[in-house]
């Protein structure tokens, strides 16, 4: 049994108050032992994040990581780190791993940009390239990142490098069918793979952007598409537990990854 704080912030342009939105939803994790966060809980989404971006040992993951150590458990969340020296002007959409200790587990760069409806990140995002599975709180967890979700590829490409939980973090816009978008494929993700699958969205934050960016709709989905928890569109912390036995009852019943042939 893995114990999951979803904690489904609103995310303002400025990072030292989406550190204190992080540091009071930990303090409201009783109990957990691994919280997630959205994509971009750094700050939010738009030309400014060329400007705000840290290295890994920079003030806001630092904060995260002893805000871990504080309370004992582990972090994922997105931030924004600087590219690489060639492309100073385009930074990495990244989701750090920390375990309880403080220390940095891994870093996952957001291999799928979101070059859709409209939008394109890849003017401001230079993609990573290496699928991750970080092992936190006991679990192999598989990290997965808004756009991601939808390459079903990705997901089992971390199956096959022992993922045993995804963790989705997103920043999804609001849009004409984008809700419904993120529920079916987060389902998807989670019964094509027979995987308990926790997806975090930023809480919707018209207070501080004009677009009311992001959906919400954190959620927590059995191995057998099940919703087990739906935190809705307001910002809050919910605490859900993942059954690993489960995931072998549904596998016995499901074995579609047994029966792979490509």
């Amino acid at each position: 049994m893995t114990t999951i704080a979803l904690c489904q912030i609103p995310v303002s342009p400025d990072p030292s108050t989406n550190l204190k939105r992080a540091r009071e939803a930990l303090s409201r994790a009783e109990g957990a032992e691994l919280a997630i966060f959205p994509e971009a809980t750094l700050t939010r989404y738009g030309r400014r994040i060329t400007g705000l971006a840290e290295p890994l040992d920079g003030p806001f993951v630092s904060g995260l990581a002893e805000a871990a150590r504080e309370h004992g458990l582990a972090v994922i969340a997105g931030v924004f780190e600087p590219g690489p020296g060639h492309l100073p002007e385009r930074v990495h959409n990244t989701a750090v791993a920390i375990d309880e200790h403080g220390a940095i587990k891994a870093a996952y760069r957001k291999i799928h940009l979101f070059d859709s409806f409209g939008a394109k990140e890849s003017d401001l995002v230079v993609p990573g390239a290496e699928p991750a599975v970080v092992e936190l709180a006991g679990v192999r967890v598989g990290l997965i990142t808004c756009y991601d979700v939808r390459f079903p590829e990705l997901a089992r490409a971390l199956v096959d490098k022992g993922a045993e939980l995804f963790a989705v973090i997103a920043a999804w816009g609001s849009g004409p069918l984008k809700e419904d978008h993120w529920v079916t494929l987060v389902r998807a993700r989670a019964l094509e793979n027979t995987m308990w699958t926790a997806a975090v969205g930023q809480a919707p934050n018209p207070a501080e952007s004009s677009d009311g960016y992001g959906v919400g709709r954190s959620m927590l989905v059995d191995p057998l598409g099940v919703v087990r928890a739906d935190l809705g569109t307001a910002p809050g912390v919910q605490v859900v537990r993942v059954d690993h036995e489960y995931t072998v009852t549904a596998r016995a019943t499901l074995p579609c990854l047994e029966h792979r042939v490509f």
